[in-house]
């Protein structure tokens, strides 16, 4: 066995770990803190010309105030399926359709909807740490594999102990994004 079969990737597992952080950070971003983006609209799809498509391909998405939205849709005959995907996007939205445009006001978030979107948060923190958890396990087969190419002991705990503590690193930034997020939430 070559030298090259023993070592462990862990830049990739690093990036790999970097990865989940990331998307843990973009859906957190499409979560409601009262104010208005154009981010909270990136999970709507919509249903046109036979297909689905992503909401920001079929209008331009504006935020001229802290509590509202306009979306510019393009083609005036997706209008009514623009409105539909708004409406049944679980976003709390009512959009006030005027032509082309849609102005969608953002309202206060109440308590309950704010324990609600904390706990949503929760969840896409959890699936973090799930993704950053499978990629530790994906670097200990990795170890198992050279420890059977040859591998010595102390280099395995090596590996072992450098793997766990990219882990560790990884899911106490997870759980500070969370914290962050439900303090942001939670903010009246």
């Amino acid at each position: 066995m070559s030298e090259e079969d023993l070592d462990i990737d862990i830049d990739d597992i690093a990036r790999r770990m970097d990865g989940a952080l990331a998307a843990l950070r973009t859906e957190f971003q499409t979560l409601r803190t009262g104010r208005a983006s154009a981010s909270m609209l990136e999970p709507v799809t919509v249903d046109v010309y036979g297909a689905t498509m992503p909401l920001n391909q079929l209008a331009t998405i504006n935020v001229p105030e802290p509590r509202m939205i306009t979306l510019s849709v393009w083609d005036k005959s997706n209008v009514a399926a623009v409105e539909k995907a708004l409406r049944t996007s679980g976003l709390g939205i009512n959009p006030v359709v005027d032509g082309t445009l849609m102005r969608i006001p953002i309202p206060e978030l109440n308590e309950e909807r704010r324990r609600e979107l904390t706990k949503v948060a929760g969840q896409y923190a959890e699936q973090a740490r799930v993704a950053i958890r499978n990629v530790r396990r994906d670097g200990m087969d990795q170890i198992k594999k050279a420890k059977a190419a040859g591998m010595g002991e102390d280099d395995q705990k090596l590996w072992h102990d450098e793997i766990q503590q990219l882990t560790d690193e990884h899911i106490k930034k997870v759980d500070d994004a969370l914290e962050h997020k439900q303090s942001e939430i939670m903010q009246v």
